[in-house]
């Protein structure tokens, strides 16, 4: 008997018919896999492959904080994402703007909306980052159970609350200003449902992929919250902007250590009207900034650009700053997060929520999750209780 129940199916049917991966090339032999498996889908994805190439990492000095005790076995990272602490350098380099993408809204899930930036025709090839969404969950939406293997997502609530629930038997609920950190490793199950808001208010947040590297595709998946007490807050330009430092490090405070395999800095930035913010990033690393409130300048001088909300602003991997400022005009504050993490060189095969890096590991991966085998073995009759209360 096929595994995929209606919504599971309606949900990977959504994952795949909006992920783009990369060269714009359908495998025959996948998407006749696909039309065997889910026989009433005609595939609109696009799979592929690339090779992502290596910055020079033997000359980067990367600047993260310092490691400390934690329950993580940091051996097994792999030696590409292992990092030290160095000192900033007195003579900063900017980085300049590389691409500024609109995220436009689209449906996700069971009846979900979100705002895509990374993971669309006009932004791919940003390893470590696969997809990034900022995602409005209203009553009777949601993303019931369906599966993942090698990746790590990483969701960041800003309104209202979601449940999570997996087949390892991890389960929580997460709040305003709460994230919670799941690894997909060699296979899970899962749900993620909203709050079913008494006033019907959407519950708003950040969804982000961030890739594994290879040697970990195969590790057990794991899950872990973080609470919104437990981040660690500076105030800067006199008060006049505050960043949260979910993970990585800014103006000298230290983020949580260890929330992810992948090395990954997020900071969520709040300014007031004139606020101005230069943070450190690792040379080296990709990042970017989306833009969740108001409107920001980036860079300095000639250089300095305005990005209006909902936009995603790419920064070239050269220097190791960046300078932001709010709209000296604005009424209302500004709020963005800064994002970096170190590039993976490796290539990337994705086929919806299964990311691999060969067509191989797609077919494997799509014959594993039918079969309930190789860490697909607990999917078999499980299903989620928080999944069930998905109206229909």
């Amino acid at each position: 008997m096929k595994h995929f129940g209606s919504i599971t199916l309606a949900v990977l049917i959504a994952f795949a018919s909006t992920t783009f991966v990369l060269n714009c090339d359908v495998s025959g032999q996948i998407a006749q896999l696909v039309r065997r498996h889910f026989p009433n889908f005609i595939s609109n994805s696009i799979i592929g492959n690339t090779n992502i190439k290596s910055t020079e990492r033997d000359n980067i000095n990367i600047n993260v904080p310092a490691s400390s005790s934690s329950s993580i076995n940091t051996s097994m990272m792999s030696s590409d994402t292992t990092t030290t602490t160095t000192t900033t350098a007195a003579c900063s380099v900017p980085r300049a703007i590389r691409k500024v993408v609109l995220a436009g809204e689209q449906s996700e899930g069971a009846r979900a909306r979100v705002r895509r930036s990374i993971g669309t025709p006009g932004l791919r090839n940003l390893s470590p980052f696969l997809m990034l969404d900022h995602f409005s969950i209203k009553p009777g939406a949601g993303f019931p159970d369906h599966p993942h293997r090698g990746q790590e997502t990483i969701t960041y609530l800003l309104e209202g609350a979601v449940d999570h629930e997996d087949f390892a038997g991890n389960r929580g609920t997460i709040g305003p200003g709460d994230l919670q950190f799941m690894t997909a490793g060699r296979g899970i199950v899962h749900a993620e449902m909203p709050a079913q808001n008494a006033d019907g208010s959407a519950n708003v947040g950040l969804q982000l992929w961030v890739d594994l590297p290879r040697e970990l595709k195969a590790c057990e998946p794991r899950y872990r919250d973080l609470r919104a007490a437990e981040i660690p807050r500076v105030d800067v330009d006199g008060g006049k902007a505050t960043i949260k430092v979910i993970s990585g490090q800014s103006h000298g405070i230290d983020s949580v250590k260890d929330l992810a395999y992948t090395p990954v800095w997020i900071l969520d930035v709040e300014m007031k009207p004139g606020a101005k913010v230069t943070q450190p990033l690792p040379q080296g690393w990709t990042a970017f900034s989306y833009v969740l409130e108001g409107d920001a300048y980036f860079g300095e001088g000639d250089a300095r650009t305005k990005v209006a909300q909902y936009h995603n602003v790419v920064f070239d991997q050269e220097g190791d700053v960046v300078h932001v400022e709010a709209d000296p005009a604005a009424t209302g504050s500004t709020r963005l997060v800064i994002v970096a993490g170190t590039p993976l060189d490796q290539e990337i095969v994705q086929y919806g929520p299964f990311v691999l890096n060969s067509k191989e590991g797609v077919y494997k991966a799509l014959m594993d999750y039918q079969s309930y085998a190789n860490g697909f073995e607990r999917a078999k009759d499980w299903q989620s209780e928080i999944g069930k209360t998905m109206k229909h």
